[in-house]
Parts: structure tokens; C-alpha cells; sequence
């Protein structure tokens, strides 16, 4: 035993071979070490907490943000708050780990659970290819793999078919309207934006240098956008009223065309499992061409 552990410390490996595998770096390289899986977590993101569900571990979840409303087992958890979370509702809860974006993670918040000796772990996705390696450190620290493989798997067959069908299409000028006065759209460094790539669309704000521009109706009118997509939600929607205030832009390819679509905030909000989703409805918005002529434009 003590030839053992001897040579653990010269080689620089630790003497536990199990420890190093218990081994997770979150997304901002913060490193922690866990004996065993997680029994109790709170979540800090939809996106987080969907992904939770997806692997089969709705009994771990004790606490959710107030957004948390997929899967229908969401709604049940206790809240803990959301761009605020409440710190004496999470210790009440008695977590073993909390799993947060970076975004609402907020450092007092922070230091106060790691005061408790609750660990936090920060998952940020920047990128779609983000989300299966995700998934994979989750179902690897819960130890349901299998279930992290086969979700993966469905995401990446889908995006594969996906890019398939709209690589040979002429791409197509995309407006995304987050908001129309002032008018704010998505930018590099933004996941929508990316997403509009892979969905066969070019994005107009692709110039702007922040990931949620601000833009004149000069820059879009010179763009000339090809499509407009707004998005629909209970937490962020464009409502129909000010969506038919663009018609007023005769000159815009889009209003000539009639092509105004909605998709699923929801979807393309929250990297996370159901995110394909809403790379299919951003395809079927700009090339519905491809499933035929039975997709209509939401509201010609």
C-alpha cells in the first residue's frame, strides 16, 4: 500500500484512480471533483433543466427557474427565481450541486454556495456543437451516458439531414426582428445567428460587431432581407399587429413575397435538446420549398 501511494505522489497521478475520473471542468474552466453523482440539483436555466429531463433525471431536479416550463414535470419544482435567483430558497432546498448559465450567475450568489460547500457548475453554450458535448459532461457526471449517447445521436442525425437539405440551395437573406422600435436583431456571437447559417439563410446583421445589434431601416432597406422571422413566446415575442407594421416597407424583398414567419422563442433560446427543433423551423421558414407546397407562410 504505501509503495503504492509513494508512487502516486512521484509520478504526479493521484493514488485513487476513480478520483481523476470524478474529474469536471465546466465552461469556464473551473474544475470540481465529485465521489458520486449528484442526488439533489437545482437548475438555473430552461435549457439546463431540459436537458436534465431529457437524461432521465427528473427525480434529481429539486429546484427550477420560474421559466422552467418543459418538460410538463417542470412546472412542479420548486422555484428558485430567475436572472435573480433567491439564495435562502436554494439552501432550503439542500443541493448537492447547482447547475447555472454564466449569464445569471451572479458572483455574490456564487460565493455564497460555495461558502455552503455546494458546488456550482456553469454550463455555457456559445455554439450548436456546444450542446452534445453538454450532454455528454452531464450524462458522464449522473452516470447515464447511454442516455446522453442516444440524445446526441438523435440531435447530430437530424442536423446532418438538416444541412443536407439546404447545402444545395441558393441562401437566402434573412431579417431577424427581435424587436421593431427601436429595431434590435441577432449578431456574431449570438446562437441565433448561427443557427440562421445552418438553417441555409444569411444573415443581414452579420456586420454588426455585438452579438444584439441595434439597426437602421437605411441598413435594412439597402440589405433588402429576403425573409423576416420574428419570434413567438410567452417570454419574448413580436406581437402580429407590429409584425404587419413592417408591410409598410413595400420595397423589401420580404413584403414583396409576402415572407413573414414566426418560430418558437422557446426553441431557439435554450440550447438545449429541443434546439434541432427549432433549426428545423428556422429551415422550413426560409426553404419551405423543401417540404412541399403544403407549408404556407404563417399569415400571407
Amino acid at each position: 500500500m504505501m509503495k503504492r501511494r509513494q508512487q502516486g505522489i512521484l509520478t504526479g497521478m493521484p493514488f485513487m484512480a476513480h478520483v481523476s475520473s470524478r474529474a469536471f471542468v465546466d465552461d469556464v474552466g473551473r474544475r470540481i471533483y465529485l465521489a458520486k453523482p449528484p442526488a439533489r440539483v437545482v437548475s438555473l436555466a430552461p435549457s439546463i433543466t431540459e436537458m436534465l429531463f431529457s437524461l432521465g433525471l427528473e427525480d434529481q431536479i429539486v429546484g427550477v427557474t420560474e421559466f422552467c416550463d418543459y418538460p410538463a414535470g417542470a412546472k412542479s419544482k420548486a422555484k428558485v427565481g430567475y436572472a435573480n435567483p433567491n439564495v435562502e430558497t436554494i439552501i432550503v432546498l439542500r443541493p448537492d450541486m447547482v447547475l447555472a448559465p454564466k449569464d445569471f450567475l451572479r458572483p455574490d450568489l456564487q460565493a455564497k454556495l460555495e461558502q455552503l460547500k455546494i458546488p456550482v457548475f456553469v454550463l455555457d453554450a456559445k455554439t450548436l456543437e456546444d450542446i452534445p458535448l453538454q450532454m455528454h459532461t452531464l450524462g458522464t457526471m449522473f452516470e447515464k451516458a447511454s442516455a446522453a449517447n442516444d440524445v446526441t445521436q438523435r440531435i447530430r442525425q437530424r442536423m446532418a439531414e438538416l444541412k443536407l437539405k439546404v447545402e444545395t440551395l441558393p441562401a437566402k437573406r434573412v431579417l431577424y426582428v427581435l424587436n421593431s422600435q427601436p429595431l434590435i436583431s441577432v449578431g456574431p456571437g449570438s446562437f441565433i445567428h448561427q443557427m440562421i447559417g445552418l438553417a441555409g439563410g444569411v444573415n443581414v446583421a452579420a456586420q454588426a460587431g455585438v452579438a444584439y445589434p441595434r439597426l437602421s431601416m437605411e441598413t435594412v432597406l439597402k440589405e433588402d432581407p429576403e425573409v423576416l422571422i420574428f419570434p413567438s413566446g410567452e417570454v419574448e415575442t413580436v406581437p402580429r399587429r407590429e409584425q404587419q407594421q413592417w408591410r409598410r416597407w413595400d420595397s423589401l424583398s420580404a413584403v414583396k413575397q409576402q415572407r413573414f414567419h414566426e418560430v418558437s422563442s422557446n426553441l431557439l433560446n435554450r440550447p438545449g435538446p429541443r434546439v434541432i427543433e427549432g433549426l428545423e423551423q428556422l429551415v422550413r421558414a426560409i426553404h419551405p420549398e423543401l417540404f412541399g407546397p403544403s407549408v404556407p407562410a404563417l399569415h400571407p
